[in-house]
């Protein structure tokens, strides 16, 4: 917060009062308005400084007289703060002034101080890709009254890049798991990730936080929880309590991931807080928006639609990195996210689009389960081109219900259904190969009892053996039967591998 730059006037016999300043010249009468209606008297509620002493989430806010004018001496008068009135050009100011945690001290924090110190280029990199969120993020947390550090939390977890994904298969700028998610209404599915989402995942980020902090009434257990999971935090806060000892960020047994989670996050504060002070320029971020919202009404190709943005292909898919497929489906995302300057320019010429189809791809759904080939043959894709597009490995059978990306022919008019859109998902089962064997028939052996030790269907025996369903077998009788090749001498493909719908 800023302090008012003026020196008190020497004090007056007697206190200001409504009736001293109804005689009192206009400056003055001003003067006791501004400080009455504009200052936040120290330690009151969202008077956070910017090192966070008090622990408010919220930002800081100007109060307003809340019935009769209380008087004010000059001596009080530098222990106001004063809030500013011009916001800031430049977008790392405003994350500086909306610091409101409290700061964390330790041999760790300055470890990784000295770590992103050290890397410039890395630094400089992730700052750079930042450029396209932080707008955005700083709003959000801004109109929820949250922390304005939590913005460079994605500096922690994903170097700000959201295609990032874990090996624990954490995705997107703000690594969401799978199920959690889907636990904030993240969708996933074969045409799209929402955790990959630059809104829907900032929102998902923002709301699990909040909850976090409501559990734990602690950012830094938030955090912790954050990256560890609620359960495991209120467990170890449960172990410190039953053995008496603390419950602070610092005093709980955590692994070592998470044990510097928080840190890392201080480093990065400290670092935009003073560059300088670490010989750290920060690339400049205006303070306006970065991109902004257009709605689509057709399925279009991702080429296609960066082509009528005029904008570099790899820009497109930085601000929307959810759809990873090359075909975007306006039933399931109506809205693209653009750069200022070129939304306008998208709106024009997709109006203005009048060569051959705004999509070269649609869905198909399996109506049984199929070999790739025989998919590929009726969908008249190149078997090869069919399993790179849909990502689906040799050996494999597409099961029946399952949703392809297939090329859209021309008398195909009506686009991809929002069920279809929302709900597509891949599932497949091993192309299993048989082998043709005999085995003997034991003492009264029969099709039924053959086909039940080999978890053969009865009436398969009978045909491959030219005999009847009820047919019975002499000990020692040769049994034709075809059998699956072991795992081992087919290439591995024994288990199920399914695209879950999240």
């Amino acid at each position: 917060m800023m302090h008012h730059p003026f020196t008190a006037s020497p004090a007056p016999s007697a206190p200001l009062t409504l009736t001293s300043l109804r005689r009192a010249p206009l400056a003055l009468v001003l003067l006791a308005a501004l400080l009455t209606g504009c200052a936040t008297q120290p330690g009151a509620p969202g008077g956070g400084n910017s090192n966070g002493s008090n622990g408010n989430p919220t930002l800081s806010k100007s109060t307003s007289p809340d019935g009769q004018l209380q008087a004010i001496t000059p001596g009080e008068i530098a222990s106001y703060q004063i809030v500013p009135t011009e916001p800031p050009k430049e977008l790392w100011e405003r994350i500086r002034r909306g610091f409101a945690m409290p700061d964390l001290h330790s041999n760790l924090v300055t470890d990784r101080e000295q770590w992103y110190a050290s890397r410039p280029d890395y630094t400089i990199r992730m700052t750079e890709r930042s450029s396209k969120y932080l707008f955005h993020i700083v709003e959000e947390l801004e109109r929820r009254q949250m922390p304005t550090e939590l913005a460079l939390l994605p500096f922690i977890e994903s170097a700000f890049n959201p295609q990032a994904v874990s090996s624990a298969k954490a995705a997107g700028m703000w690594q969401f798991m799978p199920a959690t998610g889907r636990d904030f209404a993240l969708k996933q599915n074969v045409f799209r990730d929402d955790r990959r989402d630059v809104l829907a995942s900032t929102r998902a980020a923002l709301d699990y936080l909040q909850k976090l902090y409501g559990m734990f009434g602690d950012w830094h257990l938030a955090l912790a929880a954050y990256n560890w999971g609620e359960g495991s935090v209120a467990r170890a806060i449960a172990k410190n309590q039953k053995a008496g000892l603390g419950t602070s960020y610092s005093e709980l047994n955590m692994p070592a991931e998470t044990r510097l989670y928080v840190p890392k996050l201080q480093a990065v504060k400290n670092i935009i807080a003073n560059p300088g002070g670490f010989r750290t320029e920060l690339p400049l971020i205006e303070n306006h928006p970065y991109f902004q919202q257009v709605q689509i009404s057709r399925d279009i190709d991702v080429a296609l639609a960066a082509r009528l943005a005029d904008v570099k292909l790899e820009d497109f898919k930085a601000l929307n990195p959810s759809a990873h497929r090359p075909v975007i489906l306006a039933a399931g995302t109506p809205q693209i996210l653009l750069p200022w300057d070129n939304a306008l320019v998208f709106q024009r010429n997709f109006d203005a689009h009048t060569q051959g189809q705004y999509a070269s791809w649609t869905a198909w759904v399996a109506p049984r389960t199929m070999k790739t080939s025989e998919v590929a043959e009726e969908t008249g894709m190149d078997e090869a081109e069919l399993r790179s597009v849909n990502k689906i490995p040799p050996h494999m059978l597409i099961k029946a219900g399952s949703t392809l990306l297939v090329p859209r022919s021309e008398k195909v008019e009506e686009d991809v259904t929002s069920h279809v859109a929302d709900t597509g998902q891949v599932s497949l089962a091993p192309d299993v190969v048989l082998k043709r064997t005999t085995v003997k028939a034991r003492k009264a052996e029969t099709v039924a009892s053959i086909a039940k030790r080999y978890s053969l269907a009865a009436a398969s025996v009978a045909e491959w053996n030219s005999v009847s369903a009820t047919a019975a077998f002499t000990r020692g009788q040769s049994v034709v039967v075809f059998l699956p090749i072991k795992a081992g001498r087919h290439g591995g493909d024994k288990k199920v591998v399914k695209t879950k719908r999240r």
